[in-house]
């Protein structure tokens, strides 16, 4: 091993695009590495002061100050404290200190913020920035965040957080900011969390959608503890179990029928209890987000049914999934369960589903045949609507069913499994939609790849969000502009965990955070790239904790070269991969050693081959690299030769991880015979060494356009893109260093085997084609060293 010195201080990463440049109008972000503050500020200015951060800081409050000011000034106090081990004090002024350094954050009804503006002349009103906006001053002794209103002002803070990230918590970049949001609603849709989720929720609430000014949640919440019909918490357990030990996707219907998608992953299919809902909501709106409950009603009502049968739309069905809209007792039940929420949710609105409703065949329900689907689900909407309404409760509702251009006109031909041949609803007619459903409710457009949906709805004299929105979305710009548009909402149709959200969501909702707060549009791949290069922060966030490399802890290389066996003259899986620059590699806080081919054997990296339906001609495993240490992490430098497939995870609601390909594995042996496997897992820890290329990113983008939720192929969540190339390449080679903390602090890693998979069934039933493991360097981060003090 070989012990490499390091600087604990790190560089911001500015962009040229950026620095010492004014924002000031909307414009197209195309060679960008990673901005300092993200969403991208509407106006933004980088200057040459730097604000130094120790303890010697004082955060500042008015004298009488207000019970938000001090909020605000504990929110930073706590960032500090706990993130970078620096303690401030709060405080307390009549005007602003000239000596010293200090933070100042308020509203404008903060006196030292008027005191602030007033002197440099800056104009904090209604109009600009205007709701939810701020300015943020950094300068070499003082740091201000000025509100026009609370959210303001907080947003604000979550600027300064991302700067403290920047300089890992030693200084802060010096700027002058005026930012403010694209549209007022900024959300992301998803299920709630099972009980062992809440904590990682709360962390992607406050250090993920806050962070990045996200402001509404919709939440697909049907698992909670129901006091007045425990019997629908009971067949939610039975049905989500059952989905889960049949190994079940979907199911059909007693017919063959085509049925709705359970969402049973709501809840990690348990029940969550009505006090850790309101945990979630007090946190929620804490970080000014505004919760809104989901509760799928008419279509995806699985929840409701499992012990009611006699009120589902086709009788006799086996977990039935739309209830019977002509039965007066079918609203009893929802009413009641609607009441049960609304006392603990205290919502402004609520989503009611009614989307993909096939979930029986026209006909088969003794009460509904021979009506108008179209005014059965006009009638079933304002049995809904008017009972809210009483309640001060407003409707977001998904809108496909109320545009035939979506769904088709009249009735649906369909044929099932076992060519039963059945009809399913189309779009309503236009004319019951212009009459009878109300115009108040806000319309979640999921068919925005079609532009002239937006037309339809606002024609209709609709409020809309875009749902299920992607940053690929067509002609952003002129539509946000429509009379109606009120701004959308990424979605999750996955169970809420890291490892879900790391995998599958991080570029659409990074992407999309972008779309809804700032002007500044970023091009696909300029997103790509910044998505990438957001990740270690953003995985360090949403995991609660550092990973040792981050602790300043002893970095070391571990010798790989005695097992490499593969040449540089060598393809792999058809891959040529180029000359790679060699000895010591430093990125972030992460240390390579690379081999010189040309100095030894003329091999530079160990490598497996995954095997695929045809014979691959790699060794396919290698055994013993060395490591004989009491390590507290391994980091390794690894790409894969090709593009292998990672697709959604409610591809597989009963198996997530296997949604990514698994490419192979290493085995981390213990002293004491204890093995440890390590998966890899494309898409999660491992991309292909390309990936970063121009072409590849283009050829990617195009292959997959148009195809709903591919860009999880696009992004490493839990590893960190490095280039590798050597300067004579002109384009990237990306490695990728993935760390693994051990979890036997104390015992020897004596050495790790490294072995690659064999006929890997990808999730969409296919065997995973040839490719290949290549590892170029390991690391290793050391058991810290007790104090001499203490050892004396």
């Amino acid at each position: 091993m070989k012990t490499i010195k390091k600087s604990l201080f790190w560089c911001l990463m500015l962009t040229p695009v950026i620095c010492g440049i004014l924002f000031t109008c909307p414009l197209k972000v195309l060679a960008i590495e990673k901005p300092i503050i993200f969403p991208i500020p509407q106006q933004l200015k980088v200057t040459q002061d730097t604000f130094t951060v120790d303890e010697s800081i004082s955060v500042l409050v008015p004298e009488n100050a207000s019970e938000y000011d001090i909020s605000l000034a504990r929110l930073l106090v706590r960032e500090l404290s706990g993130k970078y081990g620096v303690a401030l004090k709060i405080k307390r002024c009549t005007s602003i200190p000239k000596d010293g350094r200090a933070v100042l954050m308020g509203t404008i009804d903060n006196p030292l913020v008027r005191e602030y503006c007033n002197a440099h002349k800056l104009e904090l009103t209604e109009q600009e920035p205007g709701p939810e906006g701020y300015i943020l001053h950094v300068k070499n002794n003082l740091v201000v965040i000025a509100g026009w209103d609370a959210p303001g002002a907080f947003y604000g803070l979550q600027s300064l957080r991302q700067l403290l990230m920047g300089g890992n918590g030693k200084s802060i970049q010096g700027i002058e900011a005026t930012d403010w949001p694209n549209l007022p609603f900024r959300g992301i849709r998803l299920y709630i969390p099972g009980p062992e989720n809440i904590a990682f929720f709360k962390r992607f609430l406050a250090d993920f959608m806050a962070l990045y000014k996200f402001n509404k949640i919709i939440i697909e919440a049907t698992c909670m503890r129901l006091d007045k019909h425990p019997e629908i918490n009971a067949g939610w357990i039975e049905f989500a179990k059952y989905m889960k030990y049949t190994r079940s996707n979907r199911i059909k219907g007693i017919l063959g029928n085509m049925r709705d998608s359970p969402n049973c992953d709501a809840g990690d299919g348990d029940i969550v209890e009505k006090d850790d809902v309101r945990d979630i909501i007090r946190f929620a709106n804490k970080n000014h987000i505004e919760v809104i409950p989901e509760i799928p009603s008419l279509t995806h009502s699985y929840y409701l049914l499992t012990r009611h049968p006699e009120l589902a739309e086709l009788p006799g069905d086996i977990w039935p999934d739309t209830y019977c809209p002509s039965n007066p007792e079918s609203y009893k039940l929802l009413f009641d369960v609607f009441d049960e929420y609304i006392e603990v949710f205290n919502p402004k609105m609520i989503s009611i589903g009614h989307d993909e409703w096939w979930g029986a065949p026209l006909g088969v329900c003794p009460r509904c045949k021979g009506k108008d689907y179209s005014l059965l689900f006009a009638h079933d909407v304002n049995m809904i609507h008017d009972y809210l309404t009483k309640k001060g409760v407003k409707i977001v509702m998904w809108g496909d069913h109320l545009l035939e251009n979506k769904r088709g006109v009249g009735p649906q031909n369909r044929v099932g499994i076992t060519g039963y041949k059945y009809q399913i609803p189309g779009g309503l007619r236009y004319s019951v939609v212009e009459e009878s459903i109300p115009k108040d409710i806000l319309i979640i457009n999921w068919f925005w790849a079609d532009e002239d949906n937006d037309i339809t709805l606002q024609q209709l004299g609709f409020k809309q969000i875009y749902g299920n929105l992607e940053p690929d979305i067509i002609n952003w710009g002129s539509r946000v502009k429509r009379v109606g548009v009120i701004g959308g909402a990424a979605s999750s149709w996955e169970g809420t965990t890291e490892f879900n959200f790391g995998k599958n969501r991080m570029y659409e909702f990074l992407g999309c955070a972008n779309l809804l707060w700032s002007k500044n549009y970023l091009e696909e791949e300029a997103l790509l790239k910044i998505a990438q290069g957001m990740m270690p922060g953003v995985r360090s966030s949403l995991r609660g904790e550092k990973a040792p490399s981050e602790e300043n802890d002893a970095i070391v290389t571990i010798d790989i070269s005695p097992h490499f066996n593969i040449s540089t003259k060598k393809d792999i899986v058809g891959a040529k991969i180029g000359e790679l620059r060699t000895g010591e590699l430093e990125s972030g806080r992460e240390i390579f050693n690379l081999a010189n081919p040309s100095s030894g054997s003329g091999k530079y990296a160990v490598v497996v081959g995954t095997e695929g339906e045809k014979e691959n001609s790699l060794v396919n495993e290698v055994k013993g690299i060395q490591v004989d240490e009491d390590i507290s992490s391994l980091i390794f430098l690894h790409a894969c030769a090709v593009m292998a497939s990672n697709k959604k995870s409610f591809r597989k609601i009963y198996n997530f991880e296997d949604t990514a390909d698994l490419l192979g594995w290493y085995e981390i042996i213990y002293e004491d015979g204890f093995i440890e496997s390590i998966p890899i897992r494309y898409g999660f820890n491992i991309l292909e060494w390309d990936a970063e290329r121009s072409g590849v990113i283009k050829e990617k983008l195009a292959k997959f356009k148009g195809k709903t939720w591919y860009t999880q192929n696009t992004l490493c969540y839990a590893a960190d893109a490095i280039n590798c190339a050597a300067e004579t390449q002109s384009q990237p080679i990306t490695f990728f260093a993935f760390e693994w903390v051990n979890k036997r602090f104390g015992k020897k890693v004596k050495k790790i085997n490294l072995k690659g998979s064999n006929k890997y069934v990808s999730a969409d039933g296919r065997i995973t084609p040839n490719n290949a493991i290549m590892l170029i360097a390991l690391s290793a981060v050391k058991k810290r060293e007790k104090s001499q003090i203490l050892n004396k």
